[in-house]
């Protein structure tokens, strides 16, 4: 790949003509027309939070450096942005009005048309370094990958959106990647993350290609729209909304329902059991994971392993034990009950506590309780064969 560095051109040059998508929420064109602020392989703009994007024209306005940035050159003689997207688009709001935002300049909020004539001067005159790339589509993705010198590190799904750029994952970015969708509050009810940094993108595809998201997207990546994956994708929240009632974001927001639909989707549910039944787990002081109820009660309420049911503190362990080995040697027999019960060489071994776990008399599932009246000490080996009887 070819590169050219360019120092010529200003902050007045790159604004040009600046055209700013709100409803999108991302800068579009630049530099009259010949700038692609953002092309289909880059993140959405995240610098928009009136911090981020005040600091960039602070520091223009005070004179210091923004960094490189990397612009791509189209075989139609335009450029694309390659890095620099979230600089660029926060001084051409400023600079040219749209969706303009103030900055503090001796104390007072100021705009562009507020500066002092000769600071809007010396800001639209600002050099800015530039290297203009040349090469293949394959050799502009894969420096994407690697070039990112300031601001919010890449993360996994914008690293596939420049991999498999194409009309697959620019009409799934449409969709998916749009914090203005009216369907964005329902999709982050069972999404964890930010619409903008793709993790609404990146959970359809891992829920609807079943944990292969480079795969998918290889496959469709020529594909003329996306509506497989978004049809998909709401089919798997409908799923999940019919099924389980509640909503709250500890429930959940950030499980795997790609994995719940596929195993269970096919059974048949009470909506009003299934919600009965959740509510009495949330309630219940001995489950401590509330993330793992909803997985626990589709799968038919046997895995107690997904709720990390409260144990046995350590004092209520030492008592038990001390308790049932003062027993044990008065009668000669193991301080394991199930030892003892045996005709073995360890019916009467008198065990160490740490050789020893502590046990529910009557399981949790069951309705027994986690405090030392439904506590009894077992040796490890019986421990883990009795499980759930």
């Amino acid at each position: 790949m070819k590169t050219e560095l360019h120092t010529d051109w200003t902050v007045g040059d790159i604004a040009a003509g600046f055209v700013f998508d709100p409803n999108e929420g991302r800068g579009l064109f630049g530099m009259d027309g010949r700038l692609v602020i953002q092309p289909e392989y880059q993140r959405n703009y995240l610098y928009g939070d009136g911090k981020r994007d005040v600091a960039v024209v602070d520091s223009l306005l005070k004179g210091y450096p923004l960094g490189l940035m990397y612009f791509v050159r189209t075989p139609d003689g335009r450029f694309e942005v390659l890095d620099g997207q979230q600089r660029i688009t926060s001084f051409a709001r400023f600079v040219s009005g749209s969706n303009p935002f103030a900055v503090d300049v001796d104390g007072r909020p100021r705009y562009m048309d507020s500066l002092d004539p000769d600071m809007r001067a010396r800001l639209l005159a600002t050099p800015l370094t530039v290297y203009v790339c040349s090469g293949t589509p394959q050799e502009i993705q894969a420096w994407f990958r690697t070039v990112n010198i300031v601001g919010v590190p890449l993360n996994a799904q914008e690293l596939r959106n420049a991999a498999y750029a194409g009309p697959f994952t620019s009409a799934a970015r449409a969709v998916l990647s749009n914090p203005s969708s009216a369907l964005a509050q329902r999709w982050g009810t069972y999404v964890a993350g930010s619409v903008k940094r793709q993790a609404v993108l990146q959970a359809a595809l891992e829920w609807v290609s079943g944990g292969d998201p480079d795969g998918y997207m290889a496959a469709h990546r020529s594909d003329p729209d996306a509506q497989g994956l978004i049809g998909g994708f709401e089919a798997i929240i409908g799923w999940a909304g019919a099924t389980v009632p509640q909503t709250d974001a500890p429930l959940v927001r950030g499980l795997d329902w790609g994995d719940l639909y596929r195993r269970y989707h096919t059974r048949p549910y009470s909506p009003a059991e299934v919600g009965a039944t959740v509510a009495r787990l949330v309630a219940d002081p001995q489950v401590t994971d509330r993330h793992g109820i909803v997985p626990y009660v589709l799968g038919g309420c046997t895995d107690t392993r997904l709720l990390h049911v409260r144990v046995f503190d350590a004092k209520t362990r030492q008592t038990v034990y001390a308790q049932q080995t003062a027993r044990a040697r008065e009668e000669g027999v193991s301080n394991c009950p199930l030892c003892a019960l045996g005709s073995g060489p360890n019916r009467t071994r008198v065990w160490t506590l740490a050789e020893m776990d502590a046990d529910h008399v009557t399981a949790w599932s069951r309705g027994g309780a986690t405090d030392p009246s439904n506590c009894q000490m077992l040796c490890r080996t019986h421990n883990r064969a009795k499980g759930n009887r």
